[in-house]
């Protein structure tokens, strides 16, 4: 009897605790948008004094209850970060539009880059991937499909997430095997978001694909790489212009989605779809460094098929957008707030 009072108190002392160091830590999550559809793959910017969220909207994960993969862009517009509203239902017919990233051009426009898949049959078949872009964050150019050199063409390339750099935007695509190609992922660039040309190849094995970049203020180029075969441990890449050459370094953790961003090169801070337990992935925050040294920092009220999360530093928070299906039967989008300098001085 005393043995299971000891172990019941024991219970309640770790459970006090477990919860006391979450009120300490001030982290505030919300749910932005749940209109019973499947909504997922979101992206976070500031544009124009206001806040802006996109994310890939439908009846499933892919297809619909009639087979179709036609996914759309919603884009949320807020001037608090507190209500949301929509300010954008984008489609293109026949296309599944995914993961769309937002960005701000050279010349001041909100830009969308977005997967565009096309499926028969409920088989893969192609992806051309679609830009569109405002320049009041209201009104929205129609998709239109991205133009590659020669040098950079892939067969279904998909190009993922953009990070401008002065009047250059550097992305990593991604393409599937086909007519002699093997999986590999490459680096492109572009001024004007439409036009892209080659930078160099990446030759890591075991399939990578979404990738994010980031560029330090002395111009190093940063990539952090999801792979899905193998070991299925993410990449971490670093060059110094022009790109060509390239150190990789294994992070010891697998990725889903990942986004990162750097303070400076000791205090980078990255999201990522966690597969601790890979039978209830969660979204978890990581600290860590330029030499690709991370360890998680929290894990965000998630689960079931989750994460993608977009991060922008707002004066001294750090907010995160990520998709969820732990609270609701489709995935709706979440918002999480907490102190920036959770993520600054981790060792």
């Amino acid at each position: 009897m005393k043995k299971g009072l000891l172990f019941m108190l024991s219970l309640l002392i770790g459970s006090y605790w477990l919860t006391a160091s979450a009120q300490d830590i001030h982290i505030s999550v919300a749910k932005i948008w749940d209109n019973g559809m499947y909504c997922a793959f979101p992206s976070i910017i500031k544009y124009k004094n206001a806040y802006y969220c996109s994310f890939r909207e439908g009846e499933g994960h892919v297809f619909d209850k009639n087979g179709k993969a036609e996914g759309k862009v919603r884009v949320l517009k807020s001037k608090d970060g507190k209500k949301w509203t929509s300010v954008l239902l984008m489609n293109k017919d026949k296309y599944d539009l995914r993961d769309p990233k937002l960005s701000i051009t050279p010349d001041g426009r909100m830009m969308i880059l977005m997967g565009g898949s096309i499926y028969v049959d409920k088989k893969f078949v192609d992806c051309i991937s679609q830009v569109s872009f405002s320049s009041d964050g209201i009104h929205f150019s129609d998709p239109q499909p991205v133009q590659m050199t020669k040098a950079a063409q892939r067969e279904k390339d998909w190009l993922w997430r953009m990070t401008w750099d002065g009047d250059t935007g550097y992305v990593v695509g991604y393409f599937q095997p086909g007519n002699g190609q093997t999986n590999n992922i490459h680096l492109l660039k572009t001024t004007d978001g439409v036009h892209y040309d080659q930078v160099c190849d990446f030759n890591i094995t075991d399939f990578p694909n979404e990738a994010t970049i980031r560029i330090l203020p002395d111009k190093r180029m940063m990539i952090m790489v999801r792979r899905d075969s193998g070991d299925k441990m993410g990449y971490w890449g670093v060059s110094a212009p022009p790109y060509k050459n390239w150190n990789w370094t294994k992070m010891g953790f697998q990725l889903g989605g990942p986004d990162f961003l750097a303070i400076d090169e000791n205090h980078i801070i990255a999201g990522s779809r966690s597969y601790y337990i890979s039978s209830h992935a969660k979204t978890s925050l990581y600290s860590g460094n330029i030499k690709g040294d991370f360890q998680e920092v929290c894990t965000l009220p998630s689960g079931g098929d989750t994460s993608y999360p977009g991060l922008l530093v707002v004066g001294n928070e750090l907010w995160v957008c990520y998709y969820s299906l732990h609270e609701t039967p489709r995935a709706s989008i979440y918002l999480a707030k907490m102190p920036l300098n959770m993520f600054l001085n981790k060792k």
